[in-house]
């Protein structure tokens, strides 16, 4: 046994510091005395000295050794081609018991996805003959290609996983991602399914998927709850924050927030989905629980974008925008696949006037999650904001006709109308629609009583109102009612419902306003109130955001460091 053997020894056992070192003492010999180690040897104390510096986090140096190891392999492969027939026998053997080449080419493309130099990770994995990728190298490159926007490679490569592996969840979301007919996918995993017992729920399974990235979100409901009902189940986690995403796309904000509740119940060591999580407490003004919830997040992992995302929402409404883009960027920087990180730096830079860099990510995180409408609802608010009512308008009539005239897209396409006066009576017969199919959807109801409000249809909002808090309880909601009321001269019930609102969320400032605009007025007999459509403008489920921002100057140098837009 040779000091080789004994670095190979302890790289098996995992003793990387041990291993690093003594793997530079030996190469560091070598280059002194080439003759002390043959070539193979030499290529063996490389890999094993650049797994060591793998092991350590340094990337780039792992590469660079790695691509050493590969060279050293090219010699080692011209001399034993020379050497005699019995020679070469001895060489196969010995060939055989050496470091993988391929494992090694796999090795610097980690290196370089982890650095983010998907470019160069793609052109080392291409190399390899496709009769020698191994399952997991083709699944990092159709991860690779689906991120460059090369979806056909990307197919090619999910579907050579799924011929190798057909229990590869992840292949499966990922051709369905692609547009791949589910029908097409299931065809695929149908042998092992018919061969394993217990796996008849796989084509349910594959069905919901193939909803939810179809943008069917009612069925996609339907699918994942008759799959969580069977017994076997019940109670999975990733079917339950899947179950939670699909009604937070749907816009059923209630039933998702129980979801993903049940699901940090069942473990608490959870980390996908708390991003959107986070977002919904935060929206619904429960920041406390955000924080909470941020907190023990960081405690679980500082390395994935979820917990800077909620620490993010957090700043975000509590109108600290400079912070929440500083949190933002370093998810991202995190995870650059992170569509809730996309959407939060988006609207931090558009509450803090840069609307084109806010385009630009909300762009971004519309083709990662072309079926999440809030993607397209961040950009058109940047075109609204701008005034480019035609771009606004014609996203709002492309969401429109892609994904068909559902309660959301009604609403939607109606928000942009309203924004022309010549389209007006168009808005009014688009929320009509919307609420004829979902009566609490909070959004259209907004939008209809902004609506009823410039047209001073007072008692005709109230109603509206009322008939929408009958079955929920949402403090924009009561808050605009409470406008209303203010309207029609019922300033006792009017401040009851500024109360309820504030005791929902304590930050809401248009609710506070109100009220303490009502405890100024001397009598409430000689009261005044104008309610227009600017005070009104903007209360939608989001809420307003705008406001002053004291953090500008303190965030202010972390942006080139985290590598703003």
């Amino acid at each position: 046994m040779n000091v080789v053997d004994h670095v190979r020894d302890m790289a098996a056992a995992g003793l990387h510091s041990n291993v690093r070192i003594l793997s530079s003492l030996l190469l560091t010999m070598s280059n002194n005395n080439p003759e002390l180690f043959s070539p193979a040897q030499k290529y063996q104390l490389l890999v094993y000295h650049a797994d060591a510096i793998f092991h350590d986090k340094e990337y780039r140096n792992a590469a660079c050794k790695y691509s050493m190891a590969l060279q050293q392999k090219k010699v080692l492969n011209k001399t034993s081609k020379v050497r005699t027939s019995a020679g070469g026998a001895a060489s196969n053997i010995q060939a055989q018991s050496l470091p993988s080449e391929i494992e090694v080419k796999y090795k610097i493309a980690e290196c370089y996805t982890i650095l983010k130099l998907d470019k160069d990770a793609i052109a080392v994995l291409d190399g390899i003959p496709s009769r020698q990728r191994t399952p997991k190298i083709n699944m990092m490159l159709a991860n690779l290609y689906r991120k460059a926007g090369q979806e056909r490679s990307a197919v090619t490569s999910y579907k050579e996983v799924l011929r190798q592996c057909p229990l590869a969840l992840d292949a499966i979301i990922g051709l369905l991602s692609l547009s791949v007919k589910g029908a097409e996918v299931a065809s695929m995993t149908m042998d092992v399914i018919q061969s394993i017992p217990n796996l008849d729920w796989l084509s349910v399974w594959i069905k919901a998927y193939a909803f939810i990235h179809a943008g069917d979100n009612q069925r996609a409901i339907n699918t994942i709850c008759s799959l969580e009902k069977k017994s076997l189940l019940r109670d999975n986690v990733d079917l339950l924050v899947s179950l939670a995403d699909v009604y937070f796309r749907a816009g059923d904000t209630k039933n998702a927030i129980l979801k993903f509740e049940q699901a940090q119940m069942l473990d608490p060591y959870l980390i996908r989905g708390m991003d959107v999580y986070g977002y919904l407490m935060a929206r619904e003004g429960h920041l406390e629980d955000v924080e909470v919830l941020g907190g023990r997040l960081f405690n679980i992992s500082d390395q994935h974008a979820e917990p800077w995302v909620i620490s993010g929402c957090h700043s975000f409404y509590s109108k600290r925008y400079s912070r929440a883009l500083y949190l933002g960027a370093k998810a991202i920087q995190l995870n650059s696949n992170s569509v809730q990180a996309l959407l939060l730096k988006g609207a931090a830079l558009r509450n803090m006037g840069r609307v084109q860099e806010a385009i630009i990510h909300f762009r971004e995180a519309m083709r990662l999650a072309p079926c999440r409408l809030d993607c397209y609802e961040g950009l058109i608010d940047c075109y609204l904001a701008s005034n480019g009512i035609r771009e606004a308008m014609g996203m709002a009539n492309n969401i429109y006709k892609t994904l068909g005239a559902n309660a959301q897209t009604l609403t939607i396409l109606a928000t942009v109308c309203l924004e022309d006066p010549v389209t007006q009576e168009k808005a009014k017969t688009l929320l009509d629609k919307a609420l004829a199919q979902r009566p609490d959807y909070t959004k259209a109801v907004v939008k209809k009583a902004e609506l009823l409000s410039r047209e001073q249809k007072y008692e005709e909002g109230i109603g509206l109102l009322r008939n929408a808090l009958a079955n929920q309880s949402d403090c924009v909601l009561h808050r605009m009612l409470g406008d209303f009321l203010v309207a029609v001269n019922d300033y006792q019930e009017a401040m009851d419902q500024y109360s309820i609102a504030l005791s929902l969320d304590p930050n809401d400032q248009k609710s506070l306003e109100g009220m303490q605009k009502m405890e100024k007025e001397e009598s409430p007999t000689d009261a005044t109130v104008e309610l227009d459509g600017d005070d009104m403008e903007g209360s939608g489920e989001d809420g307003d955001l705008e406001g002053s921002d004291s953090e500008a100057a303190q965030w202010a140098d972390q942006e080139q460091w985290f590598g703003m837009q």
